[in-house]
């Protein structure tokens, strides 16, 4: 089982760690990482394994092994891999997964101000849409006014931890009819906004606060059915 660092810390840029296995088509297996899996529209991360003698091995995408414990370093091209046991140092690339994790929580606040749930969402480096459960399309300069409300509040962005019984008995804290909370554990991650700006159900990484966020820009509001729109945005610089 991989240890998941992302989930208590997302700010970590690299971390020590031990190769447990190599699959079939060449993916690293550790026995812990800083590595985010692909899941939840939040693409895994890319950057590089660094081993012993110093030569680095670049991870051109990472993904969840069958049954969400383990976690895949996929390398991008071919060459030596180091062994079982190996001790190897991660590196993520910071500068993407940075701007994923304002991406991540600008479309958490997104769902916040619109009050509906999530029918879909997909997130980028440059451009990211979420889809949300609404009849009438939403009113773009009010919604991004909204946005740079929450934005310029700074609230605070915590993680908590619920049994899955717990959750259970409290469905309005899934927010996302698309994507399941992860589950497995016995343990489900919350990703909390504010003290009650928002909290749901997440897996995936995210900033300290709001302000961090930055500058949101609505590229597009489309229809996408009789009760979906998609919202696109793109952050500054």
């Amino acid at each position: 089982m991989t240890k998941h660092l992302f989930r208590d810390d997302s700010y970590l840029r690299s971390c020590e760690a031990r190769v447990t296995g190599i699959n079939e088509r060449g993916g690293l297996l550790l026995d812990r990482t800083i590595f985010f899996a692909t899941g939840g529209g939040q693409p895994g991360d890319i950057g590089e394994i660094e081993r012993a003698d110093g030569s680095r091995i670049a991870v051109g995408a990472t993904v969840f092994a069958e049954g969400k414990e383990q976690i895949i370093h996929v390398p991008a091209g071919e060459g030596p891999l180091p062994q079982v046991g190996e001790p190897v140092v991660a590196h993520i690339d910071w500068a993407r997964r940075y701007r994923h994790m304002r991406m991540h929580t600008a479309l958490h606040v997104i769902c916040a101000v619109m009050k509906t749930k999530i029918t879909g969402a997909q997130i980028g480096d440059q451009e990211s849409r979420i889809d949300l459960n609404v009849e009438e399309p939403p009113e773009r300069e009010a919604v991004l006014a909204a946005i740079m409300d929450a934005v310029n509040q700074d609230h605070a962005i915590t993680t908590e931890w619920i049994t899955d019984e717990e959750l259970d008995a409290n469905p309005d804290l899934i927010k996302s009819m698309s994507v399941s909370p992860p589950r497995g554990s016995g343990l489900v991650r919350l990703v909390r906004i504010g003290e009650n700006f928002d909290l749901q159900p997440c897996g995936g990484t995210h900033v300290k606060s709001t302000q961090e966020i930055g500058l949101v820009t609505i590229t597009k509001i489309e229809k996408k059915g009789r009760l979906n729109r998609r919202i696109r945005i793109r952050l500054d610089d």
